[in-house]
């Protein structure tokens, strides 16, 4: 297996990168296009691996179909073709397009706002020729990719951004990977479209790089392992995106939960319980029935009023603060709550513990005075860090996005928390990226990725501002004057939600679980049935001493049960025979160090201990 460094992919230009691939789109369609000529075209997005465009196409594409086109977009490539950018007028172009039969780009011209400029992308020229001049325009009766010569040219409506020729790509260090169906637009009313994924990086190296990843990523995908180690399931007779935690993944869940609620306990929070389901009309308050209802499950009637699974934990804390009327003395309030949210996913983006309809948050809010945002910020980070850490993440990417062009609240609150978040960032010495306009409109955030055992990034933690909820449910303190103000209140989650960073936690470890995690940390080994009695004992003890233990119970030799636990990733294995029953001893195998002798009870006990305490492997 690769190390570590070898498998993080740091492309030197990001931005080189995004035209690479948005240009590997375009060469994708006009591939398809020159080989299958009733192929109608679609959209071309960059991903964060490559690149897709989705194609209206009667016949499926196969994998010998997916090797020709790759065989003509790598010949479209070293063809060096100019890739030029053109203004155009929405009545022309729409009558282009019309006269190309275009259904699906008519929909997207229709979509452009009338504000907006209108520009396409030639690849090619008309005439075969190289253009320098990106002034010049082509006789629009020539722009027909179906009809005239093949591999010449070819143009799609985009903003861009693309290379300025084919030939800056290299043609060994792109491929297609795989052909899937795809709703237009997402919707199961529309077509179904297929789909060509690609990916595509600046050097054969780094493809290779990211296939060497996506190998090691398919290993340790938290759906297969979920499977074998029989930690949870989706089970469809329920319904897709629900998960079943099995005893083993459900003690998983115990463990993360109880680490979760004392660090938090210990960090000055206190502790929420809310309903799963409220009046609408609540919702309607918030403004998630206006802005999030597409992400909500339809409503249910309860005696002539309209009651609402939640989608969000916030209007709930909102109402806990809003039961008495507080004084700027009990400020900050801390409020934490492992609240299970649902929401409507299209089953077509659902993806095992990573995309579900039902989860748990590790949600809080805090309620706290304007002078205190930069201090509680910094705790928020500090508490991230130490949890993340013990749970063995410790390389971030953070983001810090600022107040966006359409958005609530007044100019000072704006400046006031996004230099509190600065500060706060600045104070822990972390690097950050500004992504500016990119906030909430009602508030500015930090997001955390956390970079897994393989290099990748995976979005989990986030602290946000909010002037929002505190307008809209007229929430107030008694500020030292007497009067009465609007506290901040400041969303934030770590984990973001208990079942996707379960998922992260399986891929992370490949199932291989630190000891102070593992669903079962030591599994006693039996060698025959005369030692039944005594490992029973044991493991009675070492249960009561807090440990999680498993007898095998397979009636298997020896050799057997070894190898089983080793698929089973349990991190201590104990063999019981004949001479260990006598010299009161235990045979231990650690699945990281290997053999390690025989030791008494109490000597076993006090090794699982010193390694749960510091989160270790054994």
């Amino acid at each position: 297996m690769q190390s570590q460094s070898n498998l993080v992919l740091k492309p030197k230009d990001l931005k080189q990168l995004e035209r690479i691939r948005h240009t590997c789109a375009h060469i994708l369609a006009m591939a398809v296009q020159k080989l299958f000529s009733e192929t109608k075209v679609t959209i071309g997005p960059v991903t964060e691996t490559g690149f897709y465009y989705d194609f209206d196409r009667k016949e499926p594409f196969t994998p010998e179909d997916l090797n020709t086109i790759q065989t003509e977009m790598r010949r479209i490539i070293q063809a060096n073709l100019p890739v030029i950018c053109e203004g155009v007028e929405r009545e022309e172009i729409k009558a282009e397009i019309e006269q190309l039969g275009e259904p699906y780009k008519l929909e997207i011209l229709a979509k452009i706002p009338p504000e907006e400029t209108i520009t396409r992308y030639f690849i090619g020229t008309p005439d075969g020729g190289k253009w320098t001049d990106k002034k010049t325009q082509p006789e629009p009766s020539l722009i027909n990719p179906v009809t005239t010569p093949p591999g010449e040219y070819w143009w799609d409506l985009c903003a861009g951004p693309h290379l300025n020729f084919t030939g800056e790509i290299h043609p060994d260090a792109f491929a297609l990977e795989s052909v899937a169906g795809a709703y237009w637009r997402g919707d199961e009313t529309q077509p179904m479209l297929q789909r060509i994924y690609g990916t595509a990086w600046e050097t054969p190296e780094q493809l290779q790089v990211y296939f060497q990843q996506k190998e090691e990523a398919q290993r340790r995908d938290h759906r297969k392992i979920g499977r074998e180690l029989q930690l949870f399931s989706i089970e469809e007779d329920a319904g897709g995106g629900l998960v079943f935690w099995h005893p083993k993944g459900s003690m998983m869940r115990y463990v993360i939960e109880d680490y979760w609620r004392n660090s938090h306990l210990e960090a000055g929070y206190q502790l929420l319980y809310t309903p799963h389901v409220a009046n609408l009309e609540l919702w309607k308050t918030s403004g998630h029935f206006d802005f999030y209802r597409e992400n909500m499950f339809d409503s249910m009637t309860v005696e002539n009023q309209a009651y609402q699974l939640k989608p969000m934990n916030c209007p709930f804390h909102v109402l806990t603060y809003k039961y008495d009327l507080h004084s700027y003395r009990e400020f900050p309030l801390r409020w934490a709550e492992l609240g299970t949210v649902y929401r409507y996913e299209r089953s077509g983006v659902l993806h095992g513990l990573m995309r579900v309809r039902g989860f748990t948050q590790d949600d809080a809010h805090i309620f706290c005075l304007p002078e205190q945002i930069a201090e509680e910020i910094l705790g928020v980070l500090n508490l991230t860090e130490k949890i993340l850490s013990d749970f063995g993440f410790t390389s971030y990417e953070v983001n810090l996005s600022t107040r966006p062009p359409k958005s609530v609240g007044t100019d000072a609150g704006w400046q006031l928390a996004t230099e509190a978040l600065i500060k706060a960032l600045n104070t822990k010495n972390w690097e950050f990226v500004e992504d500016v306009g990119g906030g909430a409109f009602y508030g500015p955030k930090i997001d955390i990725k956390i970079r897994d055992a393989i290099g990748r990034l995976w979005q989990c933690s986030t602290i946000q501002v909010d002037f929002n909820l505190p307008e809209r449910f007229n929430l107030e303190y008694i500020a030292p004057d007497g009067s009465r103000q609007q506290p901040i209140m400041i969303h934030r989650a770590i984990f973001g939600s208990l079942e996707r960073f379960f998922g992260i936690l399986i891929e992370n470890y490949a199932g291989d679980f630190p000891l102070w995690l593992a669903p079962v940390q030591l599994r006693l080994l039996p060698v025959s049935d005369q030692q039944r009695d005594s490992t029973e004992v044991i493991a009675h003890s070492l249960k009561k001493a807090g440990f999680r233990v498993e007898i095998d119970r397979s009636g298997d030799r020896l050799g057997k049960q070894i190898r089983q636990a080793e698929l089973d990733k349990i991190p201590v294995v104990a063999v019981v025979g004949k001479r260990e029953v006598e010299q009161q001893t235990l045979s231990v195998r650690s699945r990281k160090a290997g053999e390690m002798g025989s030791l008494t009870l109490p000597e076993l006990q006090q090794h699982l201990q010193t390694a749960i305490a510091q989160k270790i492997h054994l």
